[in-house]
């Protein structure tokens, strides 16, 4: 294997890692809202709003730090992300109070988070050029990895007592500032082809044009925000809602509210990636296709989860509702990166991004709401129209899409 093919598959193995935490920092949250509610005290709406605020955050940030990571260097725009959140993760592990848990997980931690993935998806799109789709799903199984075991950690943790919910924070704050030093050693500066020297890089005019020229890439992130809904609606809410519906533990409900949902979302990815890859030259809407069918197909397994009378039936709604989940997120990144030029594909991921997070930061809350004023199950229940409204979004981008592409070739 040349040094080049080595060195792209180290690269994915340290973003790997860098996401596994990025997106277990994230999820740690949901598990234990119960022990922070009785630890120092928060109504449904104030821990929805915690949420809500880092999500909004996020989504504020993410278009600078993607512009950042075309403009200067996608390596340490990775570093410099994962050391923030890291330190907003550990610092939440130390709050007193619900306000200084919207400044350290809502505030620090999604400040930091946006400056890891546009930079680090366009460092892999560049380097896995012929195996694109693949490429990003492995990392994408990063982000399940870590939303599995970060799940289960933060809901034994929380089962310890009073203050247990503490050390998930606290651990994996350490542990994510000392991969940021590996990350500082062996990640490599890698510029893209077309933007060889300082001279040649991107301006703000030129990365807003690249986005929002192109009604397909605008179409994929409206897409995409509904997405974005719905996960992170499921991420702070299931956990709470299996406790409490079905009676089980706190550590079981942490692991299980993600366990099945991700496992099938493995087989998805897997599956979906690789159909993307072999398929997309002979049929190039074939991402479209794919991305679209997995909302259209999951959306009557949301609505099945929420209304489900057994535990077991629960669990197997989560994985089937998660294998169509992998599917969309199998060529997701894959079918935007198609559409935009590639030296725009970190700005771009950021203003995709942006339009998506913007629109999902309101899913805690409102959920909170839905559970305040009428039950958690209705609140579930809806999700699967969001899911359904993403699918109609990207049909309507894969006919943009081929319209531009005839324009192109005529």
């Amino acid at each position: 294997m040349k040094g080049d093919d080595r060195y792209k598959w180290l690269a994915l193995a340290l973003l790997w890692v860098a996401f596994f935490l990025q997106q277990g920092t994230r999820q740690i949250y949901g598990p234990l809202l119960g022990s922070i509610q009785s630890s120092i005290g928060a109504t449904d709406v104030q821990l929805g709003l915690v949420s809500t605020v880092f999500t909004l955050v996020y989504g504020i940030t993410i278009p600078f730090a993607g512009f950042a990571a075309d403009y200067f260097s996608r390596k340490w725009m990775v570093v410099i992300g994962v050391a923030i959140f890291c330190l907003g993760i550990l610092t939440s592990g130390y709050v007193t109070c619900i306000g200084a848990l919207v400044v350290t997980y809502g505030i620090i931690n999604g400040f930091g988070q946006p400056f890891y993935y546009p930079a680090s998806t366009s460092l892999i799109s560049q380097l896995h050029a012929d195996t694109k789709a693949t490429a990003l799903s492995l990392l994408q199984l990063g982000m399940y990895g870590g939303v599995i075991g970060c799940s289960w950690l933060a809901g034994w943790f929380a089962g310890l007592g009073t203050d247990g919910w503490r050390l998930p924070f606290r651990t994996l704050g350490v542990l994510g500032l000392l991969w940021v030093i590996v990350l500082a050693v062996f990640l490599k500066n890698t510029h893209h082809a077309s933007q060889p020297s300082q001279t040649s890089r991107t301006s703000l005019s030129s990365a807003l044009a690249a986005m929002f020229s192109k009604p397909a890439a605008v179409l994929i992130a409206l897409a995409l925000g509904m997405e974005v809904y719905v996960d992170v609606g499921f991420k702070t809410w299931m956990p709470n809602y299996l406790s409490e519906t079905f009676g089980v533990s706190k550590a079981s409900a942490g692991l299980n509210a993600v366990l099945w949902h991700y496992l099938g979302a493995a087989l998805g990815i897997v599956i979906g990636s690789r159909l993307g890859d072999r398929l997309v030259r002979r049929i190039p809407t074939v991402r479209f296709w794919i991305i679209g069918g997995g909302l259209l197909l999951g959306a009557p397994f949301i609505f099945w989860m929420s209304q489900a009378t057994t535990y077991m039936s629960c669990c197997l709604a989560m994985f089937l509702f998660g294998v169509f989940r992998g599917a969309y997120d199998s060529n997701n990144f894959a079918a935007f990166f198609d559409v935009v030029e590639p030296r725009y594909h970190a700005s771009a991921a950021g203003f995709n991004l942006m339009i998506a997070f913007l629109f999902g930061c309101f899913s805690p809350t409102v959920l909170g709401w839905t559970k305040s004023h009428y039950s958690m199950s209705v609140g579930l229940a809806s999700l699967a129209a969001v899911y359904t409204l993403g699918f109609v979004l990207l049909m309507f981008a894969c006919r943009a899409w081929k319209l531009r592409s005839n324009e192109l070739t005529t």
